[in-house]
């Protein structure tokens, strides 16, 4: 056998190999975005999306009826909101997210900032940083993570590379359905598969 075709063999099998893993990872995408986990945790953390003037888009106003719902099942006795602003806005995405869940019956001491973060790695860093530093209770190490169900997988893992014990419960309602979530989910089960293998922080520092 020619050595060009020991090659293209070589080649066929490692692409067969990565398509393998990548049709596998976003299937995973796919599956944990249906699971509602509640097991009681230290908090319920929100994943952060565009506000609007303080008002939350109908993105992150899904994702935040849902933490109702778990507030109201008890699952947790305190709420952490995530997420900062772009340049200009009067309000964080965290602050819209805080005061639509006042307005909803959480009450607001039980609801804890994470204002900085413009990305889902930066919003768990924070974090991080904000227990180890008992900015937030110094006792929160298990979450459940409350996101749109192609977003919970990626979430979830990111969450555990920043040391949390993490579960998902994806919100039911997100307006990110037809093609575009099957859009959203072939890319994330992209961003899981190469995550998996470099690490999430590194993917975030080239990816931003």
């Amino acid at each position: 056998m020619s050595v060009i075709r020991k090659s293209v063999r070589f080649v066929a099998l490692v692409v067969a190999v990565l398509g393998v893993y990548l049709a596998l990872t976003t299937f995973e995408v796919w599956r944990v975005g249906r699971s509602s986990s509640t097991t009681k945790v230290d908090a319920v953390v929100v994943m952060g999306a565009a506000q609007y003037d303080g008002r939350p888009s109908r993105q992150l106003a899904a994702r935040l009826d849902h933490v109702v719902e778990l507030w109201e099942l008890g699952i947790a006795p305190r709420v952490i909101v995530t997420g900062g602003n772009q340049p200009g806005d009067r309000f964080t995405e965290a602050s819209a997210s805080k005061d639509y869940l006042v307005e909803r019956g959480v009450p607001e001491a039980v609801i804890a900032e994470e204002s900085k973060s413009h990305s889902t790695w930066e919003a768990f860093a924070n974090l991080r940083s904000l227990v180890d530093d008992s900015v937030v209770d110094a006792d929160t190490q298990s979450i459940v993570v409350v996101t749109d169900p192609f977003h919970s997988l990626r979430s979830r893992l990111i969450a555990e590379e920043s040391g949390f014990d993490a579960a998902t419960s994806a919100t039911s309602t997100s307006p990110v359905d037809g093609k575009s979530a099957i859009a959203k989910h072939v890319k994330e089960g992209i961003g899981v598969a190469i995550g998996r293998i470099i690490g999430f922080r590194w993917l975030w520092k080239v990816t931003g």
